[in-house]
């Protein structure tokens, strides 16, 4: 097992990495061609940390193992909740904007409530899908027209983002070929490490996903998570925890479902999905009560961390 290992330990940096490079490059090709700040800015928050779990739930349905690919995304947003913000909070306490409250924080919570209702006959099927991708291209072009509402500030930030990581022509081109192909070896590589390791000691290939690939592929979002919080950006903090615990659950889990329809054990609704919306719901409840501006303070942030590492600890336990 030792060569599974060590492909998913390279995976897992080479999707870090070029997860990064591949946004930077598509970023500095669309102001190359006169796109508007807010759109490359869109692209950037975006994709940056969630191009390792889209790409890995695809890969891991084409080749026909979709239980990877949904315990990858719903793993992925539990992960986001519970390590990402749960971590952060102990060391940086993150304060919430209260339209992140009123506005991101409740399409969150319906979707994640919409996927209880599509998982319920315990199937995912292309129709199920269809809907959860008609949810999410309505909902990029919901948050598209809000952020074109920003003036002033929002708009210098993306601006300024944008130049800071501009790169030629020629190098973008050279970088977003470079990027995209890392990306797909990466995630090649991580789905086919973790099915040797399920297959070889016999491992539920939906705990595999949820634990070992999940947060392979939430490092960036952990990793972003952290730093903006560490420079005072707590907005974007959470909203890249919530943006991309949205991209998952609609694009990688829609995309999964067109390629691979997928009956699902009911252990994935009664236990996974379900403490997805509980810790979901958990959060919200932390920022919430404190009625205007959200925070997620120290304590709060260790009962997060601590019902993850609880979710995991029982995960495990299935194992041995």
């Amino acid at each position: 097992m030792l060569l599974p290992s060590v492909a998913i330990i390279i995976a897992v940096i080479l999707l870090f990495w070029s997860a990064g490079k591949f946004v930077v490059a598509a970023a500095s090709l669309a102001t190359h061609f006169k796109l508007p700040p807010l759109i490359v800015g869109m692209v950037i928050l975006g994709f940056a940390t969630s191009a390792p779990e889209l790409l890995t739930s695809v890969i891991a349905a084409l080749e026909g193992t979709p239980a990877i690919a949904i315990g990858n995304a719903y793993g992925s947003n539990i992960t986001n909740i519970g390590l990402g913000v749960g971590l952060t909070a102990i060391f940086f306490p993150i304060n919430v904007q209260a339209s992140t409250l009123r506005k991101d924080f409740p399409v969150l919570i319906v979707v994640t409530l919409l996927t209880v209702i599509l998982m319920w006959g315990h199937e995912l099927n292309r129709l199920s899908a269809i809907i959860l991708l008609c949810a999410f291209v309505a909902f990029m072009v919901w948050k598209f027209y809000d952020a074109k509402k920003a003036k002033g500030l929002v708009q210098a930030e993306i601006t300024a983002e944008v130049k800071q990581m501009q790169l030629s022509l020629r190098a973008a081109i050279i970088w977003l070929i470079v990027g995209l192909i890392s990306l797909l070896v990466s995630a090649q590589c991580l789905v086919w490490g973790a099915q040797k390791i399920a297959h070889f000691f016999a491992i539920s290939e939906v705990i595999i996903g949820l634990t070992v690939v999940a947060v392979g592929t939430s490092l960036p979002e952990l990793a972003a998570t952290m730093i903006a919080s560490r420079k005072g950006e707590d907005d974007l903090a959470m909203g890249n925890i919530i943006g991309s615990n949205l991209f998952n659950t609609l694009a990688a889990v829609g995309l999964t479902a067109i390629i691979a329809p997928m009956k699902t054990m009911q252990e994935i609704l009664y236990r996974d999905v379900f403490f997805m919306l509980a810790i979901t719901l958990l959060l919200f409840f932390f920022c919430y009560r404190y009625k205007a501006n959200g925070r997620v303070n120290r304590v709060e942030g260790g009962v997060l961390l601590l019902a993850y590492i609880v979710y995991t600890v029982y995960l495990v336990s299935l194992i041995v």
